[in-house]
């Protein structure tokens, strides 16, 4: 995959998949621009770069706040003079698995606001960006929640089965722009969101295990292999699509 030199935002990357993902396109020569709402984990994967001789940028964004996203772009393109690729990684889960009815009003709105309203925000201000500079390439991070039911888990279902929709809807104007819009779908992955999943019940890990037919977890790398697979010109006629990591769960 050829990345070398190319400007890529990646949002929550301070940690997971974002942070995997951020140190691989460093591997690759691109110039990265670390973006989280933790500022120190962020800063701590851009000198992970630059340590490796790879270029980093630590840039604090809650994904959340329309001003913020604006300045994150805004830095880069200033900084950098384009931007080529953004990966809206940034996600949360709920902190409670409840059924619909019971559903808290705090998860939905906490949830929908990152997960969904972050990535159109982070959509709409670099679409504007790479429309005036005639190129682009978008990469979501949706998940299996988003092409499948996931029960006691409506705020974050809706939200990435959003994000489907949006890539897909958002790729089919764009393409005649030079623009690039595809998402992955992780499913199971190593990461606090899977951590705080399986803190559910004491027997969630095996249970989960058992339904992969890989038996066994996905790795934060392995996700970040195939981001960086969609924002390389490897893919360069693949647009509105989800390619979908998950071990099998969804055979």
């Amino acid at each position: 995959m050829n990345l070398k030199d190319k400007v890529v935002v990646i949002t929550g990357a301070g940690s997971g998949i974002g942070a995997a993902t951020a140190q691989l396109f460093g591997e690759h020569k691109a110039t990265v621009v670390v973006a989280d709402i933790n500022i120190s984990n962020a800063t701590k994967v851009a000198e992970r770069i630059l340590k490796y001789g790879g270029i980093a940028t630590a840039i604090k964004t809650d994904v959340s706040k329309f001003q913020e996203v604006e300045a994150l772009i805004s830095a880069t393109v200033t900084k950098y003079n384009r931007l080529d690729v953004i990966v809206n990684n940034a996600g949360i889960g709920g902190k409670h698995h409840l059924k619909t009815a019971e559903h808290t009003h705090e998860d939905w709105h906490n949830v929908i606001a990152v997960n969904q309203t972050g990535v159109f925000y982070c959509m709409q201000v670099a679409l504007k960006q790479m429309t005036k500079q005639g190129f682009g390439n978008i990469v979501n991070v949706a998940s299996l929640a988003g092409l499948k039911a996931s029960g006691n888990n409506l705020s974050y279902s809706a939200s990435k089965f959003a994000v489907v929709g949006m890539t897909k809807s958002a790729a089919l104007e764009y393409g005649r722009n030079n623009i690039r819009i595809n998402a992955v779908c992780p499913g199971y992955t190593k990461s606090s969101l899977l951590d705080q999943f399986l803190n559910v019940r004491a027997d969630m890990d095996d249970l989960l295990v058992k339904m992969i037919p890989m038996h066994r977890f996905g790795e934060a790398k392995e996700i970040a292999e195939g981001i960086c697979y969609l924002a390389s010109d490897n893919s360069k006629f693949m647009t509105g699509q989800t390619l979908t990591l998950d071990g099998g769960i969804s055979l």
